[in-house]
């Protein structure tokens, strides 16, 4: 696994007023994977768009998912930098 492969991009939509909501997703993830990130960047884009990026890959996109729940997202993220790590009570 590269550093690439373990950095985060949150792009979320200016218009839209969207940071507060992608900045508090990059504050969870980044207390949850501490050890496991290289980055996480926070990525200002237009149109409605909020999707969430793990290297090259899109692991949540609002346009077909919805507003994601943290712990959706911490799966994803977790399944692809961290397998196997538990996320405690957000898996219950």
């Amino acid at each position: 696994m590269t550093a690439g492969d373990r950095r985060v991009e949150i792009e979320y939509c200016t218009q839209c007023r969207w940071l507060p909501r992608a900045a508090w997703l990059a504050q969870e993830l980044l207390t949850t994977f501490e050890q496991e990130l290289t980055e996480l960047a926070l990525r200002p884009g237009t149109g409605g768009v909020f999707v969430v990026r793990v290297g090259d890959e899109v692991v949540w996109d609002r346009r077909e998912q919805g507003f994601p729940e943290p712990t959706a997202v911490k799966r994803a993220v977790r399944d692809r930098v961290a397998p196997g790590k538990p996320l405690g009570h957000s898996e219950k």
